[in-house]
């Protein structure tokens, strides 16, 4: 019986580059579709009024990567699309602190107009 022996480095980096080369001509449908879906969640936190420069860019790599899918430029499609998917991220997470902020100054006002209030009946 033969001993099982491991790949050559040679081996390894031939099998290492093929599958290297492969997955850059597969479709990048799957980085779309995700890179889709995180423009759609920072438009449904209010990046639109809240982060419109980080939409608006996220929103044209997301037409040039499908453009790219079109082309079957893959490559260039799942490059965009991740770099879609980080501005839509970026985005979102701006919007939530937006909101954030807002609410946390309501809140500080609110409190201020009560501490007023509060002040008010005691002087009487």
């Amino acid at each position: 019986m033969k001993a099982i022996r491991p790949m050559s480095g040679l081996a390894l980096a031939a099998v290492l580059a093929l599958s290297a080369c492969a997955s850059q001509k597969t479709p990048a449908t799957a980085e779309v579709a995700v890179s889709r879906n995180a423009v759609a969640n920072a438009v449904q936190a209010g990046a639109a009024d809240l982060a419109p420069a980080e939409i608006t860019a996220a929103r044209a790599k997301m037409m040039r990567a499908n453009e790219a899918l079109a082309a079957k430029d893959y490559k260039l499609a799942r490059e965009l699309a991740v770099q879609a998917q980080a501005d839509a991220q970026l985005a979102q997470s701006k919007a939530n602190s937006a909101k954030a902020t807002a609410a946390s100054n309501a809140l500080n006002e609110d409190l201020r107009v009560l501490r007023q209030e509060v002040e008010r009946a005691n002087s009487q």
